[in-house]
């Protein structure tokens, strides 16, 4: 690929901005940004966004080449006028590395009731290794905040953006309507702690495209209320996968529906393609789920259905997940599986997994077919079968 296709929507961005002088542009540094990454910068990030937030026209803000210090940054979009805000990010946004400093909050960079925010380049660096270290140690340890979120919002597009070294999750895409991410890069040690890549929830209409993730946890997470979401072309490792769920914590949860997983290689993950639930009584559910043209190297358990799900064994009263799953549709899953047991199907004795269809795949361990194991599931296999389905 070449440096210019790759960076068609940069070269986009700036081509719109030097020609379209209705554009109203606002430089962190004229309201006193510091780019040494030592001095907070969290005062003239907020006055560059009330000045967009006010502009009656369409408004970017420009983050220059450099290092820029944020404590923490609410970005609130219930009075703006402007209807298409972009940050234009050429520099790195830091986190402050002592975790004690966010200690009380549990975002860092948050958008709240935005409509029509667009993100494109940049870094964002949550410099979280001293707080890992500290979970690893010891129980004191504050729970740690958010990455960017974007809550209650609609018609956001975050484009050629990285994100590293988050305290939690990275991407939180929280009850909101039409995003587009596309071109992401998501990294953090395989072994920091909940440190999700992008993680939906109570959304619809979210598109994930064109990225690469590496993590402690999911690449890629989706909990309750999602619906009508697109996942294609992701490189996922390390990590734990891509997960719907876990579902089913609440009697009272919405389900997740629609969604479309295809064109995926996990490398080295600890699951690939996982739908989990607690094992208790719920009224979630799970249906219309397709996982299309995905490529496993060396994964532990490369196709995973657990309703069952209970860390440590507590808070789960050992009553049958009471989530519902159906029409789950598998096709072409090929490569190899870490463990024997490549397919795993542990579904609910109270609510049986339905509709489960295996087509063309090909597992192997040890170069070797691997197995397949199933609970309470029902569905067909056809095409090629390896390892010999158990539906």
């Amino acid at each position: 690929m070449s440096f210019l296709v790759k960076h068609l929507p940069l070269f986009f961005t700036i081509f719109f901005l030097m020609f379209n002088s209705s554009i109203a542009i606002y430089n962190i540094k004229n309201y006193g940004a510091n780019s040494d990454g030592k001095i907070d910068s969290s005062k003239a990030f907020m006055s560059a966004w009330g000045a967009a937030c006010a502009s009656t026209s369409p408004a970017t803000i420009y983050i220059p080449q450099g290092s820029y210090l944020l404590k923490n940054a609410y970005f609130q979009g219930q009075t703006c006028k402007s209807k298409s805000i972009t940050l234009r990010i050429d520099g790195t946004i830091l986190a402050p590395s002592d975790y004690n400093i966010n200690r009380d909050e549990e975002n860092w960079i948050k958008f709240e009731r935005v409509n029509g925010v667009s993100i494109y380049g940049g870094s964002l660096d949550g410099q979280a290794t001293s707080l890992w270290a500290c979970k690893t140690s010891s129980n004191n340890c504050p729970q740690g905040t958010m990455g960017l979120t974007f809550s209650n919002s609609s018609n956001i597009n975050i484009i050629g953006l990285t994100s590293q070294n988050s305290q939690m999750f990275h991407i939180l895409v929280d009850n909101c309507e039409n995003v587009k991410l596309q071109g992401v890069k998501v990294s953090a040690p395989g072994n920091s702690p909940n440190t999700d890549g992008i993680h939906v929830q109570y959304s619809s209409r979210v598109t994930i495209m064109n990225s690469r993730i590496g993590t402690g946890d999911d690449c890629i997470s989706i909990g309750p209320g999602t619906s009508n979401l697109w996942i294609e072309n992701i490189a996922c490792g390390p990590g734990h996968g891509i997960s719907i769920g876990s579902l089913g914590w609440e009697v009272q949860e919405p389900g997740v529906q629609n969604v479309t997983v295809k064109t995926v290689t996990f490398t080295g993950t600890q699951n690939g393609l996982r739908v989990k639930t607690w094992a208790r009584s719920s009224n979630a559910f799970v249906k219309d789920i397709l996982f299309q043209h995905i490529v496993m190297t060396n994964v532990q358990n490369p196709i995973i259905i657990d309703q069952n799900y209970c860390p440590n064994n507590e808070n789960c009263p050992h009553q049958g997940s009471g989530v519902k799953i159906s029409d789950i549709k598998y096709r072409d899953i090929r490569g190899t599986s870490a463990t024997e047991v490549a397919v795993k199907f542990d579904c609910s004795k109270k609510y049986p997994c339905s509709g489960i269809s295996l087509e063309d795949v090909n597992l192997s361990y040890k170069n070797q077919p691997a197995e397949a194991s199933c609970a309470n599931a029902g569905g067909r296999a056809f095409g090629l079968e390896k390892p010999n389905s158990c539906l």
